[in-house]
């Protein structure tokens, strides 16, 4: 009974506080609420801070229900455009289109701290929304929001250093995606000398990393991750022998902004800082995970439905995948283990060479394909060496077998490759592309 009145008591709670939002919400809205703007959209996204579950539902489901443009306005509107195309019709029918939830997260946002607020309720947001799919044009309308404020130009490019405050480096430890950092003695070893690390931040955000990759200063270009964050090298390489920049880790560090481009404008942005500082680097790469790769080769894919992919090529592959199934008995796990890699002979190593090039020459332009191959060539990048055993940790044995690639970043070219890649053609080495 006791438990009854609770939960009846609580319930009462969410629905006034949910209440008192909406009607705060109209009001922010409202010629009344535009001259104390700043103090109800602070009060707005404070009282947003303290909703329960339930709460976040319904206010959602509000956004969702209550703040889509009028159909007719819309619709009256396009006939005017239709009828007279012209800037003052154009302009018209922009207006009657755009839902009224944007301008009501726009003006949110002028709150203290109302841009931090809001990439928090994208990321509730976002963990809601595969379970409700009416909440898509909310999504839609808070991604083309913070795609417009996280726009590259308004983000600043810092280095991350030993010396940074100790929160950023936490920031760092705890947000790193790719290869963990196994506490502060292997963070040091990544902020050494012969290590870069840089990281975007925003003006409203100025102490948060949005975006962070770490870069190793190398005589040579990378075959394994593991000689790069072995955290017991205490001595760097000298800087006269700084030839590459290999761009080893990229991790994003706010869920909110899933989905808001930062990553690619980073990366350039860091290799030209890199050749200011460092003008004798030649070469700029990365050392790169394939984290599809061991999953797609067991799930038996169709090559001959790859694009692009002769049938020859694709009777190559079917073979390769036999040779590398006999080599673990048909059980796709076993080579799921460092022992289990290192031993594969030179057949089973060369069909996985020749599996993993069709995976991302040719998987890669589809919907499906890698990931990380689609973010670095479409960034421009061109697809340049195969690593095989060169992550033998017990993500990269599961994930792709052990296998990492190298992609090139030519700043001349990368966007005579971008282009190409955005009508179906990957960039590939010779090298590479022969295994096919």
């Amino acid at each position: 009974m006791f438990d009854e009145l609770k939960n009846a008591a609580r319930r009462l709670s969410t629905e006034h506080n949910v209440r008192r939002l909406r009607d705060d919400c109209r009001r922010l809205l409202s010629e009344r609420g535009e001259g104390n703007s700043v103090a109800l959209a602070r009060e707005i996204l404070q009282r947003h801070a303290t909703l329960d579950d339930a709460g976040q539902a319904a206010f959602f489901a509000h956004l969702a229900r209550d703040y889509n443009p009028d159909p007719q306005a819309v619709l009256a509107a396009a006939q005017a455009y239709a009828a007279d195309p012209g800037p003052a019709t154009l302009q018209r029918l922009t207006q009657a289109a755009e839902p009224p939830r944007q301008e009501l997260l726009r003006r949110l946002n002028r709150a203290p701290g109302g841009t931090a607020a809001i990439v928090r309720m994208r990321r509730a947001l976002l963990a809601r929304l595969p379970k409700d799919p009416s909440l898509a044009a909310v999504e839609a309308d808070l991604l083309h929001l913070l795609s417009s404020w996280f726009n590259p130009g308004f983000l600043e490019l810092r280095r991350v250093d030993w010396n940074s405050p100790a929160r950023l480096l936490e920031r760092l430890i705890e947000h790193e995606a790719v290869h963990e950092i196994d506490g502060w003695d292997d963070l040091r070893r990544r902020l050494l000398p012969d290590r870069r690390c840089f990281a975007f931040f925003h003006p409203r955000l100025p102490d948060e990393p949005l975006i962070f990759v770490e870069v190793a200063l190398l005589a040579e270009m990378p075959a394994a991750i593991a000689p790069l964050i072995d955290k017991t090298v205490t001595t760097p390489l000298e800087p006269s022998r700084f030839k590459v920049a290999a761009f080893y880790s990229i991790s994003n560090c706010e869920p909110g902004l899933r989905g808001v481009s930062l990553g690619n404008f980073l990366i350039k942005r860091v290799a030209e800082a890199l050749q200011r500082e460092l003008p004798q680097l030649r070469t700029f790469c990365t050392l790169s995970p394939i984290p599809g790769l061991a999953a797609w080769i067991a799930s038996g894919d169709d090559f001959a439905a790859l694009p692009r992919l002769a049938p020859a090529a694709a009777e190559r592959a079917r073979q390769a995948r036999r040779t590398l199934e006999r080599a673990c008995g048909g059980d796709w796990s076993r080579l799921q283990t460092a022992a289990a890699l290192r031993a594969l002979d030179a057949d089973a190593t060369d069909a996985l060479k020749r599996l993993t090039a069709v995976y991302l020459l040719h998987r890669t332009p589809t919907p499906q394909g890698d990931p990380v191959a689609r973010f670095h060539l479409d960034n421009g990048a061109r697809l340049e060496r195969l690593n095989p055993l060169a992550d033998l940790s017990r993500r990269g044995a599961k994930q792709s077998f052990a296998m990492m690639v190298n992609y090139l970043y030519d700043l001349d070219r990368v966007e005579a490759r971008h282009e190409a890649f955005t009508r179906g053609r990957i960039a590939a080495a010779s090298a590479v592309a022969s295994l096919v």
